[in-house]
């Protein structure tokens, strides 16, 4: 069994659900050598998620970021952790929600995603920044 590790920084994204999965390809090609494993991404943030969802509509991706907002609204009276802005505390549940991580097969060198998948970063900050990825790929 191998194992591969590389660290990807992205360039800062608006707030919303980005497609990366090119970027996580190129920052990895040690993929190629393996023809069955697990490719895993790990976002070292508490303020934004991973997910893997539909690549071809966009509208797809709009109505992620709508949906998760009316889930979890900013401003609440409730919320006490909000010295870092209305949006931070909801960040951190929608986070919590979508998850840090995300596994894909791989066989035959290449991610088996279905035709319609893609890698999302998911940014729930106004002005997050740029986010740093940890990429995992095993097999043999």
């Amino acid at each position: 069994m191998n194992f591969y590790q590389s660290q990807l920084k992205l360039k800062p994204y608006s707030r919303g659900f980005h497609l990366i999965t090119d970027f996580v390809i190129k920052s990895i090609p040690e993929i190629k050598e393996i023809k069955i494993g697990i490719l895993q991404i790990f976002i070292k943030h508490t303020s934004a998620s991973l997910t893997i969802n539909e690549n071809a509509d966009p509208t797809v991706r709009t109505d992620f970021e709508n949906h998760l907002n009316k889930m979890v609204p900013e401003n609440e009276p409730y919320y006490t952790h909000n010295y870092e802005g209305s949006d931070d505390m909801p960040a951190h549940i929608k986070t919590s929600l979508m998850g840090s991580n995300v596994q894909i097969p791989i066989t035959k060198g290449e991610l088996n995603l279905g035709i319609w998948q893609g890698i999302y970063l998911c940014e729930h900050r106004n002005y997050g920044g740029s986010r740093s990825l940890v990429i995992t790929a095993f097999g043999k």
